[in-house]
């Protein structure tokens, strides 16, 4: 396969290259604090809700702020899973099992694991309670507790995915059901959909269905197949620019899109599926199918949903410039459970991290958080099997770019980015601390442009 740097090659490419070598060797173990985990305390100077890639990078910068004795992260899960990776474990590019490392492996040594779900916070008496009964105070709190998937709001889910010709790329224990789906496709309806409610990732969706075209050509089943795109939404993608490029591609493949559709029923072992007409409620449609990717309506936590951090909608109240608490100045939110008005991805996440992290450090000495989060979030639609287009863009849905190209272009150089780069780059430097987005590269690869 060709390699990143013979399709990208130039001076810039060589000083990105330049500057992830030296993202290793920070990160490299021997400059890792080392020391043992401490017995769990009831106290900590910094308390962090959730495992996920939010609440590890957050506990990796805090360690270096106040010392790993001092931090602790609750979260159930024994693995960590790099999600961003699903859409291509569900069109067969990746293993599933390349996705995910075990919690332990991930947390910043040093750091305490409280390996218990949060069931309650109190933030009047700075303390949060778990499900083993303890409760656990803090100085300073980080609430990054995710957003939850609600298979069951759609009748005939979870249990559906028993059958066959169903799968779902947002979870770990579905996402294999959709290459199966695709491989055993012979002819029909391939629908996909996308849900009435906020969602992660919201270029995932149709990524699945791109792929999937690819592969029903590259196995010569294309004539056979009626691919249908199910949205909530009213248009394909919420950033004008790559819009225009995404509605070329559907044009030129033959894509059916059907706007203000809501999946509302899976009938499974009848292989249909139950749409709501969302401009005349209560009007349905059933499409039969031969193959079905479900996108799940979403959620905050339940935790959060009645909890005096939530706004009126459950989500984590933040200020969206600087990620503090509207009411709680010594709590913070980062990711996907808070209500910061942007896209819910991994790369928003380590935008979020290094503001944050500015923003926590003034607090502790007293000062005014100055750097403030322009709304930053990435998302590399993937459109074929060596093809992404690099979508970035800001909280007014204006292009954020990183590099000195039309990114509104399909190119194998993002392709191999998301599939080779970015895993690593998540891994080694994001969840060690070390990555804050893409916006120190934006600056040089403009600066060397001027």
């Amino acid at each position: 396969m060709t390699s990143l740097a013979t399709v990208a090659s130039g001076p810039r490419t060589r000083l990105f290259a330049c500057f992830l070598r030296l993202g290793t060797q920070q990160v490299s173990p021997l400059q890792l604090h080392t020391g043992t985990n401490l017995a769990a305390k009831n106290h900590y100077e910094v308390l962090v809700l959730g495992g996920g890639s939010g609440g590890i990078t957050m506990a990796a910068r805090m360690k270096r702020r106040v010392g790993a004795e001092n931090v602790a992260i609750v979260e159930p899960s024994e693995r960590h899973f790099y999600q961003p990776i699903w859409t291509l474990v569900g069109a067969g590019i990746k293993q599933l099992s390349s996705s995910g490392r075990p919690t332990a492996s991930v947390i910043p040594s040093g750091v305490e694991w409280i390996k218990a779900r949060v069931v309650d916070l109190n933030p009047d008496k700075n303390c949060i309670h778990t499900d083993n009964g303890k409760e656990i105070s803090y100085r300073y709190l980080i609430i990054a507790l995710g957003i939850q998937l609600d298979y069951e709001k759609i009748k005939g889910l979870p249990e559906g995915f028993d059958h066959p010709k169903i799968g779902s790329n947002y979870s770990f224990r579905t996402v294999e059901k959709t290459w199966k789906a695709l491989q055993d496709f012979k002819e029909g309806n391939a629908i996909f959909t996308f849900p009435n409610t906020p969602v992660k990732c919201a270029g995932a969706p149709q990524k699945i269905m791109y792929l999937s075209e690819a592969y029903f050509r590259k196995t010569g089943r294309r004539s056979k197949a009626n691919i249908i795109f199910n949205t909530s939404l009213g248009a394909i993608f919420g950033v004008k620019k790559y819009a225009d490029a995404l509605q070329e591609i559907i044009r030129e493949r033959n894509l059916t899109i059907n706007y203000k559709q809501n999946l509302i029923e899976v009938r499974a072992d009848k292989q249909e599926a139950v749409f709501e007409n969302l401009d005349k409620p209560g009007e349905t449609q059933v499409i039969s199918y031969e193959m079905l990717h479900v996108t799940p309506p979403m959620s905050p936590p339940d935790v959060l949903k009645t909890s005096p951090v939530a706004d009126a909608a459950g989500w984590v109240d933040v200020d969206k410039d600087t990620l503090q608490h509207k009411r709680y100045p010594n709590v913070f939110g980062i990711g996907d459970c808070t209500n910061l008005p942007t896209s819910k991805t991994a790369a928003a996440v380590a935008a979020q991290s290094g503001v944050l992290d500015r923003t926590i450090s003034l607090i502790m000495k007293n000062q005014t958080p100055t750097k403030k989060y322009d709304g930053y979030t990435s998302c590399p639609l993937v459109t074929g099997y060596n093809r992404v287009i690099l979508a970035e863009f800001d909280y007014n849905a204006k292009p954020l770019e990183t590099f000195p190209f039309d990114q509104s272009k399909e190119r194998l150089s993002m392709y191999l980015m998301k599939a080779n780069m970015m895993p690593f780059l998540y891994w080694n430097g994001m969840l060690r601390g070390y990555w804050g987005g893409p916006a120190f590269l934006r600056k040089l690869f403009h600066l060397g442009m001027s």
